[in-house]
């Protein structure tokens, strides 16, 4: 879904008044003159009367006159012409600063018409179609995970998908036991809300507006393209799947309900396979068989969280390529986002290297000082072949103490392997360039001084950081990175690229989209590089690595669980 219907470039690009009078109907034309008449007229000068010179000198006169009259009112015309491109240009400069409203549908169609092509207003009521549905919570990419598997199990059911929208922000709702969790869901929309839009920043008169500018919601198709699983399964936008809005909309009564109800996260699994004696011990409780669920007679089956890349375990061979599928459809596809992205890649001069390092809270913040250094050490010795005994000297030498006090051990990290990766191998690179300065002198301007040793040439190479801290170019945990390449850089290096963001308005709710924008964008900027490494354990940084980085590279994404 496009996110301008005109081009604001297009609309701001003022007009050259030279350009615009030559494609006017207005042209000076002089007639030529006539030779014969000339010579004519030059034998028969000597035999003039004075009367006649008088008329000849007075039709001189007038033809100046005339021609001076055009003249002038060409000039009169051109610059009227610039003075209405002027006023234009003035009034798309104001436009330029008013909101650009994305318009989001979360309804579903009326009586539920929605095909999986388009839209069919006059089709009946079918009372005998299934339906799926699931509830989301946590983050983007916990969201991200149970809507894939959300999607596979509908089309194993061959159930019409009930399809939430995606809510972002620093406010997730976090998981809760089934019945807890619905009863969230149902509360966390804006309706009713609509006061809060212009609220002032004392919210003692009004609480419930405190956090209405802290997230929001996009349906899916707008981040991601479902052209293809639309094209071979039915998928329904729903507002909440509370009982008064599924009778209300879909004409189903609590009666023709199934809901497998979780108390625990990691309650319920989904096998596509029957289970030997003894065979599965995997972190889930217990292990549904998609067939019985498959059975069941209700035009409604409802299940609780779906997140996890393990839960669904598919032996199928079919099953595990529409897995596969379903995932390579999540790449972000966003036109505008894909713009400033493919831009910013050509600004970092094509060959780059990226690390999308995560620090910011949780777990990661625990462990922020060993995951930055397992990041750099995969990107000089995984990723550019620094020897480990090299590596470790850099590391002594350029690094000694850490910006942040810690010196570093004499040994260097153990870096996992990735044995998923390795089963789905591609097709190698082509080289980065042996001497990046030669690359800066003429297209890339460098934070920081280059290399001389000709053994670090390679450490010359731009490096982005996509990352979740607040300050990177103060933080002290990524200065190593500075440090050793010098030219590292941080989306905030490039607002003017992504100010064209910055006008983006929810129709929905009238919250500003940029803050919501800007990860994925630093991410689809990571996966446009020569390699990308991630952070240890982050569902973000492997989603990066195993799918958006193969997927704009045309590779096949690696699959986990």
């Amino acid at each position: 879904m496009p996110l301008y219907n005109v081009s604001v470039s297009a609309r701001l690009a003022p007009t050259s008044p030279s350009v615009s009078a030559e494609k006017g109907a207005y042209h000076m034309r002089i007639p030529p003159s006539s030779p014969s008449k000339l010579r004519r007229f030059a034998r028969r000068e000597s035999s003039l009367s004075a009367q006649e010179k008088q008329l000849a000198i007075l039709v001189v006169f007038l033809i100046s006159a005339t021609m001076s009259c055009f003249g002038a009112a060409y000039y009169l015309f051109t610059t009227r012409w610039e003075t209405r491109n002027i006023t234009r240009l003035q009034h798309d400069s104001d436009d330029y600063m008013r909101p650009q409203v994305v318009d989001f549908d979360f309804s579903p169609p009326d009586e539920v018409h929605l095909s999986a092509s388009a839209p069919a207003p006059s089709e009946p009521m079918d009372y005998d179609e299934k339906f799926f549905a699931y509830l989301p919570h946590s983050g983007f990419h916990n969201q991200r995970i149970a809507f894939e598997n959300a999607v596979v199990l509908s089309r194993l059911l061959n159930r019409t998908l009930l399809v939430p929208p995606v809510r972002l922000g620093n406010k997730p709702l976090y998981y809760l036991p089934f019945d807890e969790l619905r009863a969230v869901l149902a509360n966390s929309s804006k309706q009713g809300l609509n006061h809060c839009r212009n609220a002032p920043l004392n919210m003692d008169e009004s609480p419930e507006c405190l956090d209405y500018s802290d997230y929001t919601y996009v349906p899916w198709g707008w981040l991601v393209n479902l052209t293809h699983i639309k094209s071979e399964q039915r998928l329904v936008p729903c507002a909440n799947l509370t009982e008064a809005w599924l009778e209300e909309h879909l004409r189903i009564s609590a009666n023709d309900t199934f809901a497998l109800k979780d108390t625990n996260r990691n309650q319920y699994s989904f096998k596509d396979f029957s289970a030997q004696p003894l065979s599965l011990a995997r972190k889930y409780l217990e292990s549904v068989e998609i067939s019985a669920l498959a059975s069941r007679p209700e035009r409604l089956l409802m299940l609780g969280t779906l997140f996890g890349s393990s839960r669904l375990h598919l032996r199928t061979a079919a099953n595990y390529r529409l897995r596969q599928h379903v995932r390579e459809a999540m790449a972000f596809t966003n036109p505008l986002l894909a713009q400033i992205a493919e831009d910013v890649r050509r600004a970092l001069a094509g060959a780059y290297l990226a690390a999308h390092i995560r620090l910011g809270d949780g777990l990661f913040q625990e462990n922020a000082h060993a995951n930055a250094r397992l990041v750099w050490w995969r990107l000089l010795h995984s990723t550019l072949g620094m020897g480990i005994r090299d590596t470790l000297a850099l590391e002594r030498t350029l690094l000694r103490a850490d910006a942040d006090g810690q010196y570093e051990p004499a040994t260097p990290p153990l870096i996992p392997l990735d044995v998923p990766a390795l089963r789905v191998p591609h097709p190698p690179m082509a080289p980065l360039p042996a001497n990046p300065r030669d690359v800066h002198k003429s297209r890339l301007s460098c934070p920081g001084e280059l290399h001389e040793d000709p053994n670090h040439q390679l450490l010359n190479t731009p490096l982005f950081i996509s990352t979740d801290v607040a300050y990177p170019h103060e933080d002290p945990l990524l200065s190593r990175f500075l440090r050793t390449f010098p030219c590292t850089f941080f989306l905030a290096d490039f607002a003017d690229h992504t100010a064209a963001l910055d006008r983006l308005e929810s129709g929905y709710d009238g919250v500003k989209l940029k803050p919501f924008l800007m990860p994925f964008l630093d991410a689809m900027i990571a996966a446009r590089a020569w390699q990308v490494v991630g952070t240890e354990q982050s569902t973000f940084s492997a989603f990066v690595q195993d799918v958006l980085w193969r997927t704009y590279h045309g590779f096949e994404i690696v699959q986990r669980g």
